[in-house]
């Protein structure tokens, strides 16, 4: 018996979803993120107004002061669904591994002079509760907002900041032991010198305004502590010691090259909106500016001396820099 076998070409009755070309304005193939992301948001059928705040729809625009005609305009440039921010992740998460056995398997954290780790563990430890604080304040975020487009990524950002604490946390076993975590928590909760970065956080938990919650954690706390602590301290630490602290925080200062491309961007469309959003923008960050100055100033102090008032001064107009490219008045 002989079987001839033939190829059958099938064309698709339409190239992507209904309302990805409606949008869109043409039946055109869609990238996986403009499937996975536009136009998601329920805007409707809902049963009843929660309970809690009747004035609101379970999901409402008027969480926010910051208008916008179209809030799928506030995209992720890094184009992150599931699967690709997954992947992403991952590969970081496989180098950052890679380092922690090197340092394990090599005794190189054993070797760290001991002055030196009660200098990182001192700055750096407690940090992990700080990190907790983002994971709660962008898990609100994500809640509350509007738009899957800013959903997603924010909740992308709290489970980002809680692989961050767990990463602070290994270094801390790394570097000390269990002793070293419970004297962090007990700094974090009771020493003079952390209170005002706590009671900042702390205060962002009962924030009711989702996007005054993002410019706050997102762009002014986290645009001041990591090139801090993560870079300008990590490199004194390098220099005074050995490159050890750096290879176990690599995943953290790979991790703020990638989230301000983001954050960056939502504040630039946002401000690009309205003259009331970029006022509204730069009131918020100014604000909170001069809040986290006064908050990590004595983290500052710790961690740099007689410099951090210098060092402070670089990481503002740093900061500042990049609120004039995204066209706020910082």
């Amino acid at each position: 018996m002989q079987i001839d076998l033939r190829t059958v070409s099938i064309t698709p009755l339409r190239q992507t979803f209904g309302h990805l070309a409606r949008r869109f304005g043409a039946d055109k193939p869609a990238s996986r993120y403009q499937e996975a992301t536009f136009d998601l948001q329920p805007v409707e059928n809902f049963h009843y107004r929660p309970t809690w705040e009747p004035e609101f729809d379970i999901f409402d625009k008027a969480r926010t002061a910051i208008v916008m005609k179209d809030w799928y305009a506030l995209k992720d440039p890094r184009q992150y669904y599931y699967g690709t921010w997954t992947l992403a992740r991952g590969r970081m998460q496989e180098t950052a591994e890679g380092d922690f056995e090197l340092v394990e398997d090599l005794g190189l954290a054993g070797t760290y002079p001991e002055v030196g780790k009660n200098e990182a563990l001192r700055v750096f430890l407690p940090l992990r509760h700080l990190a907790w604080a983002g994971n709660l304040n962008n898990g609100y975020i994500s809640a509350y907002s509007y738009g899957i487009a800013i959903s997603q990524a924010t909740c992308y950002a709290s489970m980002d900041q809680l692989g961050i604490a767990q990463y602070v946390t290994r270094l801390g076993m790394a570097f000390g032991d269990l002793d070293a975590l419970a004297s962090a928590k007990d700094a974090w909760l009771h020493a003079p010198e952390w209170q005002g970065l706590r009671q900042l956080v702390e205060d962002l938990m009962v924030e009711k305004d989702w996007f005054k919650v993002l410019v706050a954690q997102n762009y002014v706390m986290e645009g001041l502590l990591y090139p801090l602590i993560y870079d300008r301290f990590n490199d004194r630490l390098n220099d005074k010691y050995s490159p050890v602290f750096s290879m176990l925080t690599r995943f953290q200062r790979e991790w703020f090259t990638e989230n301000t491309k983001w954050i960056d961007s939502i504040m630039k469309t946002t401000a690009a909106e309205s003259a009331e959003n970029k006022a509204l923008l730069g009131e918020w960050a100014n604000h909170y500016l001069a809040r986290v100055v006064n908050a990590l100033a004595p983290i500052v102090e710790i961690a740099f001396g007689e410099q951090a008032g210098s060092e402070m001064d670089d990481a503002v107009i740093q900061l500042k820099a990049r609120a004039t490219k995204a066209g706020i008045p910082l």
